[in-house]
């Protein structure tokens, strides 16, 4: 049985989530001036034998997300600020817990994960940016998380068998600083986003989305518009439109860095 106190201390924490405290750096840096850049993983939702929701016209949602992440990586790699990293860059099928260990195990500093939206009713409409959350915002939110999170339920093994408190106590531990940081990309996006989008009424929703669940790692998920609306679904095939968000998005992370000190990272 862990004590409280051996959680509080940290002690516990190799113990129940070793990845976490065995997150290295980005291997075999190219230069010392690369090794200091932040890492940005880019995480293209769904793919492979999971093609995520289907738009009006048939367009899939695994193919807009590889897309629009193709694009955000141009422009990441094009400001010369950053190292970019993909979970995937072909059509290929991760589960969630493959895609937060590739970002855990790269060192990542920022967690970026690209969907698109569906809705029964095809009017719906509208950008939105999530980041996680134990309690979601709002139904909506809720519902969304349950969608993306089918693909695979997340489950850690080192954390079966764990009491309530145990659990709780680990979340806040490890949470609290991360969602701080994560807060801050997400209303940078949000802000960038709504200058030139249609954003939801709530643009800026939380809720328990596995993909997003690394404890030492920033991360949003961008749903960048309804492929079950036509005009929507059409934007969303443009490469002009996938262009502009892809720069609004690396806008933001431009403002995410120039206002906090340094990457969230856990060290032993």
């Amino acid at each position: 049985m862990l004590s409280r106190r051996h959680v509080l201390s940290g002690a516990a924490l190799g113990l129940l989530l070793p990845h976490f405290a065995a997150a290295k750096p980005h291997a075999h840096p190219k230069s010392t001036r690369s090794r200091h850049r932040p890492l940005v993983l880019i995480d293209p939702g769904h793919g492979g034998k999971d093609p995520g929701c289907i738009g009006a016209s048939g367009t899939l949602e695994k193919h807009v997300a590889l897309s629009a992440a193709q694009a955000l990586r141009r422009h990441l790699l094009a400001s010369g600020r950053y190292r970019v990293a993909m979970t995937r860059k072909s059509d290929v099928f991760i589960p969630l817990q493959g895609r937060v260990e590739i970002a855990r195990r790269a060192g990542a500093a920022l967690f970026i994960s690209l969907h698109a939206n569906a809705s029964t009713d095809h009017r719906a409409h509208g950008t939105c940016v999530y980041r996680f959350a134990w309690r979601a915002s709002d139904a909506r939110a809720a519902s969304m998380a349950k969608w993306e999170n089918s693909a695979q339920r997340f489950e850690n093994p080192a954390l079966r068998g764990a009491s309530r408190q145990v659990l709780h106590i680990l979340a806040t531990l490890m949470r609290r600083e991360t969602q701080i940081h994560a807060a801050k990309l997400q209303a940078a996006m949000v802000k960038r986003f709504a200058a030139h989008l249609t954003m939801l009424p709530i643009p800026a929703p939380h809720a328990r989305f596995a993909v997003l669940s690394a404890p030492d790692i920033p991360g949003v998920l961008v749903e960048m518009g309804f492929l079950t609306n036509k005009r929507e679904e059409a934007m969303l095939r443009s490469p002009t439109h996938r262009d502009r968000m892809a720069r609004s998005m690396r806008l933001a992370v431009d403002t995410y860095f120039a206002t906090v000190a340094q990457p969230v990272r856990w060290r032993s």
